[in-house]
């Protein structure tokens, strides 16, 4: 049997500035809690962050790697147009179509998360869409946008389809595809993907048992929208650098 093991890559914290090294480990953090919680497609999705004081850059994990692999100094950075800026291959694919279109055209938002879990596979793919059938959904209550498959997101031209779709909004289902999450900071972003995957898991759950599903009022959908949306992400965000912590130590590498 042949191994392959993935390049260590050197610290890079004395080779960017500060605002970077932080945004560095707070994305790394990410995709380590990400792989525990098992938002795992093989060394495919990402999560981007733009880069705090290059706003016309973004940060994404290597094509190559597995989300729990994933160091601060072996994300990559690359301009919007795809250059990267250190040694490797473009950005192409997702990264590019995706990320880089996301955070070029919406200059509000600062991570981009986008995941194929089973949960959000199923539920893009119900004619419905997400249902407000449990307390997670209702904090994407009006919120949600939708976008039809058309192919994998390997090619430019599918990037204008996407931008339409999403609008103002910055929660998507691709439909038959994933979810789409992007947020005004990494935090945010997070707690906001968490919640639609526990919605989508909740819904899968009620539709396998076969009787009709309750549906929470729009009234009451929208007073909870409200309460959702003061929620301090703060709290449960100290908690996953806890975890990751315990997890492994190294994604601050």
């Amino acid at each position: 049997m042949s191994l392959h093991a993935v390049k260590t890559s050197p610290s890079l914290r004395n080779s960017v500035s500060a605002e970077e090294w932080q945004a560095r480990l707070d994305l790394a953090m990410v995709y380590r809690v990400l792989a525990h919680f098992g938002f795992n497609d093989l060394t495919y999705m990402h999560v981007s962050l733009r880069v705090p004081d290059q706003p016309g850059r973004l940060l994404l994990k290597p094509r190559n790697m597995m989300f729990e692999e994933v160091t601060a100094s072996s994300l990559e950075k690359f301009d919007f147009d795809g250059t990267p800026l250190q040694e490797g291959p473009r950005n192409v694919g997702g990264g590019l179509v995706i990320h880089a279109g996301i955070l070029e055209a919406r200059p509000e938002i600062n991570a981009v998360f986008h995941t194929h879990t089973p949960a959000n596979m199923g539920v893009s793919a119900q004619q419905h869409g997400l249902l407000m059938c449990n307390q997670h959904a209702v904090g994407f209550y009006q919120r949600m946008a939708y976008h039809s498959f058309g192919g994998f997101e390997f090619n430019m031209d599918q990037r204008a389809p996407l931008l339409a779709s999403l609008g103002d909004k910055t929660i998507a289902l691709l439909r038959n595809h994933g979810a789409l999450v992007c947020g005004t900071s990494l935090k945010k972003a997070l707690i906001d993907h968490h919640y639609l995957e526990m919605a989508c898991r909740g819904q899968i759950a009620a539709l396998a048992g076969g009787s009709a599903v309750h549906l929470i009022e729009d009234s009451v959908c929208e007073y909870a929208a409200q309460q959702y949306a003061r929620l301090d992400p703060d709290k449960d965000w100290h908690a996953c650098v806890r975890l990751a912590e315990r997890l492994d130590p190294g994604y601050k590498d």
